[in-house]
């Protein structure tokens, strides 16, 4: 009997590019995979990448090839903006099961000695209050709910130290060490290396710098100890040139906002605003220019819609200008019909912001539209020394230069975001974001816009199974 041949193979782990090489001969030849394997190990992977991914631009070749990269001791503000691809896999260290308050915070590489010595002992104070109020909300709650008889004593105290966590965490800051570990296509990191060179943060430039200098030398850690191992990508590491079209555009934006742009309206608006844009032009217009103000969607999208057509296409040329072959249109001529303009804590953005399928964009972090508390901080009797903690640090930001000052934001600091997405993705995010598992402050902000797509599209809100805030279950993970 003549065995049947297997329709599915498993390929073992190879170098990104070696993959990225076999896989795209692999569709381009009549020969197997175990054929195709065989000529790439007599084959320089490095020349066809050369030639077929940078040279002649197949782009879809650098998807074939994926590696797992770790950033260790990094900021949050780092993992932020490492994160900010929308092909992008990855997580961070989780503020709800780690302790932050040990590690020593990283410091701008912007700043003086006189400027870090200021810098560290705000963060000293917030990360002290961020253990007292740890200490005391994990009390407070114990008191408030036994344990379940069905619920191991480990499990009870972890869900406890989670809870508090979760209150602690608005004294965390944009400059508190993390670590992240992303798997990503070598087109992704070709995009995300591109995009970091060219940060207006120093930390992310050397960070840039040194994802290149790894991907010339062999990994840094691997299942295969002791095997001989490669270097992880050396074409990627040589050719991933700064990507200095993004940069003018925003620079061009900026200045082209802060000379042209009427004065702000000043309208008072709820957290969550919901626009349904139906000017393709005028929302590309408002799109471009939300992130380089301080401006709500809605005052931006209405003064782009109030233009003249001549008007509207200054903006839109200073988006394409000295665009090259091989430079991708800015993130924001990406369209969907519901555009959700959120103002809210950056702790709870730092947990909406893992959401890919949707088109995000934020504006500069900032102190100027306040902070939040979290109920249980006064109820544990701490709302002055967490007010003072986090004032003090504010004031402390102020003092010192743009964007370094960013670091010293804590988590409770609002800011502006804008996510635009599609009905799928808004119930998706409603529905996992409002579950009791969930934090509070983010369960709030899904539930408001359950509430706007409910007044927007009445029978398509409707349809959304979101938990109101209001239900708790504080044991339940």
């Amino acid at each position: 009997m003549v065995e049947k041949a297997k329709r599915v193979i498993a390929l073992a782990p190879m170098p990104p590019e070696a993959c990225a090489y076999a896989l795209a001969r692999y569709s381009r030849s009549p020969d197997s995979i175990r054929e195709s394997l065989e000529w790439v190990r007599q084959h320089d992977s490095r020349r066809f990448l050369e030639h077929y991914y940078f040279q002649y631009g197949h782009a879809s070749i650098a998807d074939l090839g994926h590696l797992a990269l770790c950033f260790e001791g990094i900021s949050e503000l780092a993992a932020i903006e490492i994160e900010d691809e929308p092909l992008w896999d990855g997580q961070a260290k989780s503020s709800r099961y780690q302790d932050f308050g040990r590690a020593a915070p990283v410091v701008p590489p912007e700043l003086s000695p006189a400027q870090a010595e200021s810098y560290l002992r705000a963060c000293a104070h917030l990360l002290a209050t961020y253990r007292r109020v740890h200490e005391a909300v994990t009390c407070l709650l114990a008191g408030r709910l036994p344990r379940p008889a069905d619920m191991p004593e480990e499990s009870y105290r972890r869900n406890l130290a989670a809870r508090a966590f979760d209150v602690a965490r608005y004294l965390l800051f944009l400059g508190a060490p993390t670590n992240v570990g992303q798997v990503t296509s070598i087109r992704t990191l070709e995009k995300q290396v591109r995009r970091l060179k060219v940060s207006e943060y120093a930390e992310l430039r050397e960070v840039a710098a040194e994802i290149c200098e790894v991907l010339g030398e062999p990994p840094g850690a691997t299942w295969y100890e002791g095997l001989p191992v490669s270097a992880v990508a050396p074409t990627l590491a040589r050719f991933a040139e700064p990507d200095e079209y993004q940069r003018r555009v925003r620079e061009r934006l900026r200045k082209w906002a802060c000379e042209n742009l009427p004065p702000a309206r000043n309208e008072v608006r709820g957290a969550v605003d919901l626009v349904r844009p139906v000017d393709t032009e005028a929302d590309a217009v408002a799109t471009l220019l939300y992130p380089v103000t301080d401006r709500p969607f809605r005052e931006l999208y209405d003064l782009a819609r109030g233009w003249s057509a001549v008007r509207r296409r200054e903006v839109l040329e200073l988006a394409v200008a000295g665009r090259g072959e091989r430079d991708e249109l800015p993130r924001a001529f990406r369209s969907a019909p519901y555009a959700f303009d959120i103002v809210m804590d950056i702790g709870a953005w730092r947990d909406l912001h893992r959401h890919r399928r949707c088109h995000q964009y934020r504006q500069a972090f900032t102190a100027r539209l306040g902070y939040d508390t979290p109920p249980l901080i006064a109820e544990a009797g701490l709302e002055a020394e967490y007010r003072s903690a986090v004032e003090s640090a504010l004031v402390a930001a102020a003092e010192l230069p743009e964007p370094a000052s960013h670091y010293l934001l804590p988590f409770a600091a609002r800011s502006r975001f804008l996510f635009k997405m599609d009905f799928a993705e808004a119930d998706y995010i409603c529905r996992l974001r409002t579950s009791v598992k969930g934090h509070f402050s983010y369960r709030r902000i899904a539930w408001e816009m359950k509430r706007a797509l409910e007044q927007a599209e009445p029978e398509l809100g409707r349809l959304i199974q979101a938990t109101p805030p209001w239900i708790e279950d504080p044991l339940r993970r």
